[in-house]
């Protein structure tokens, strides 16, 4: 059947093609050449392969649900791919022999038990219980893993990855966000980072994962006075000093940026803080104008303070890197006007040259400093001396790509998104038999701009709860390609993490929105896990190389298999 070219989307023109007596892979391959046209079309041939490589994936992944392609010389309903190899392009033995695989979590969103062994609260725990999530929900129980941690790191290890990241409660750690350690806090690390040991696990801890003790907040405003500097580098000492000899990699903040305009611009994270007209949810304080300026200088000082800390005191004897992780998307112009490409660079500036620019130069970026003036803090020159150079690495979470356009500077009072003066435009870039992807998802250009070695973490949300979720396989394949074209064009990335090993607390949706490679059943107590399809076929890229994986029939097996 010939494709007209016409702008239609992939899943129409096959269903279309079956309706009309051709076989499914037929149909599959009249809609890859459909949306090659509209590629091509588009101006966008430097993807036509990643896009190939991508269906190519797509009709593997797709086979598991016909019911009649199962092998019939394998009696237990499994299928045998053809090599993995073929399909993505990579294997694992592509990637540098000390590049590791991993997941991750974070302490708020996937410990529990918050009132339990001497933790005190978070200003997690006083925003969630003030009703300030989406579905009211709170990270009381969440995926229990204060209980459950022994049998989740033999998951990670079953799993064959490689490597995890979590965070370290402060509150549970510390208490009272100074003075004294909590010996059970303590204790909980140490069995923690013992499991992960034993496993032979590499081990990535993040100090801050935007979970701060709330006294601190009550005691002098958390991250808006530079006093948490004194208080965060003690936190730091207590975490090098008891568990260094074990961690090579700590992170100090994870998403300065993202957590600041969240917390203080737009109040969707605690502590809450914002100022009319800019508020996504009802502030009782705060000043959207200047303090996510304020809140990030802070967590620049203090990352500057932890990292000379670990020079002085540690390095020598643990041999460890001390980093820091951004949160960003790479952005594209929408149109080619000039307008749209200084909007372009604009948000470039914005998003992560905040951070990155400070780490590298000693100071913001100057277009930062022309459009938010006065209200912008400004570095000594000894701060700035302290903070150049300060991060042996960059983790990038990067989950998406956007298309920008210019827009027009408004009088009066302004806030972040305001001074960065754009508008996010969803612009179609291909369309997965049914999966729609409006964002462009490869982080490979913005790989260039980052000065060090990196590590990148991304992930894929979804309401949708089920254990089929082709979607993520597609995604979590785009972004490892992506990676590894970086590698290979010079760029020195050292890990990739998908986000998250299991269904957590998510920060800005609660239980609304499910990233786990695990499912996790939230309305049963025993907090069940099941592995889902990608988690099935990360562990196969990885323990078989990318070849040959097997991968149970979702539609039947999946739910059969066993529930951890």
């Amino acid at each position: 059947m010939e494709v007209n070219g016409r702008w239609e989307d992939a899943r129409a023109i096959g269903q279309k093609m079956v309706e009309q007596g051709a076989n499914k892979e037929e149909a599959i391959a009249g809609a890859v050449q459909q949306q090659l046209i509209l590629a091509i079309r588009k101006n966008l041939k430097e993807r036509t392969g990643r896009m190939m490589r991508t269906f190519q994936l797509h009709i593997l992944v797709e086979k598991i649900k016909d019911p009649f392609s199962c092998h019939p010389c394998d009696p237990h309903g499994t299928f045998i791919f053809e090599d993995a190899a073929a399909i993505l392009g990579f294997t694992r033995s592509d990637f540098p022999q000390d590049f590791v695989f991993g997941s991750g979590t974070s302490a708020y969103q996937y410990e529990g038990a918050v009132a339990e062994d001497g933790r005190r609260p978070s200003f997690w725990d006083t925003f969630t219980h003030a009703g300030k999530m989406p579905d009211q929900s709170t990270g009381d129980v969440t995926a229990d893993g204060y209980h459950k941690y022994k049998e989740d790191i033999k998951l990670i290890s079953d799993t064959g990855l490689e490597a995890y990241r979590f965070s370290i409660s402060w509150s549970r750690l510390i208490p009272n966000g100074r003075g004294a350690v909590n010996p059970k806090g303590l204790q909980f690390y140490n069995n923690i980072i013992d499991e992960l040991v034993k496993h032979g696990i590499q081990i990535h801890i993040t100090l801050h994962h935007l979970d701060l003790p709330q006294i601190l907040e009550d005691e002098y405003g958390g991250w808006l006075s530079p006093r948490i500097i004194e208080d965060f580098t003690a936190y730091a000492d207590v975490c090098f000093r008891e568990f260094g000899g074990r961690v090579t990699y700590w992170t100090t903040v994870n998403e300065p940026n993202i957590g600041a305009v969240a917390s203080y611009g737009s109040g969707q994270l605690p502590p809450g803080r914002c100022s009319d007209p800019f508020g996504i949810t009802k502030c009782t304080a705060g000043n959207s104008s200047t303090e996510p300026y304020v809140a990030v200088h802070t967590y620049l000082l203090a990352h500057a303070s932890v990292a000379r800390l670990y020079r002085e005191k540690y390095r020598a004897m643990q041999k460890g890197v001390v980093g820091i992780n951004i949160y960003s998307f790479w952005s594209y112009p929408f149109t080619d006007s000039t307008a749209d490409l200084e909007a372009t660079q604009r948000c470039k500036d914005f998003m992560f040259g905040w951070i990155l620019e400070p780490l590298v130069f000693g100071d913001y970026p100057e277009m930062m400093k022309k459009n938010v003036g006065s209200r912008l803090p400004s570095f000594t020159k000894v701060q700035s001396e302290l903070i150049k150079g300060s991060s042996d690495f960059i983790g990038i979470n990067h989950y998406y790509s956007l298309y920008v356009s210019d827009r027009q500077t408004e009088p009066g009072i302004r806030d972040y998104n305001r001074d960065m003066s754009i508008y996010y435009r969803g612009k179609q870039f291909t369309e997965l038999l049914g999966q729609n992807h409006l964002l462009v998802r490869e982080p490979q250009q913005m790989f260039q701009v980052i000065p060090k070695g990196c590590n990148l973490s991304s992930g894929v949300g979804s309401a949708n709860d089920s254990l089929d979720d082709t979607y993520r396989v597609d995604y979590l394949s785009s972004y490892m390609g992506s990676t590894l074209d970086a590698i290979r064009n010079g760029v020195n990335v050292r890990g990739y993490f998908a986000w998250a090993l299991m269904d957590l607390f998510e920060l800005l949706a609660g239980y609304e929105s499910k990233y786990g490679l695990y499912r996790i059943d939230f309305d049963d107590e025993r907090r069940p896990r099941q592995a889902r399809l990608s988690a099935r076929w990360y562990s196969g890229f990885l323990k078989k190389n990318g070849s040959s994986i097997r991968v149970s029939r979702v539609q039947e097996d999946l739910r059969l298999t066993t529930v951890f």
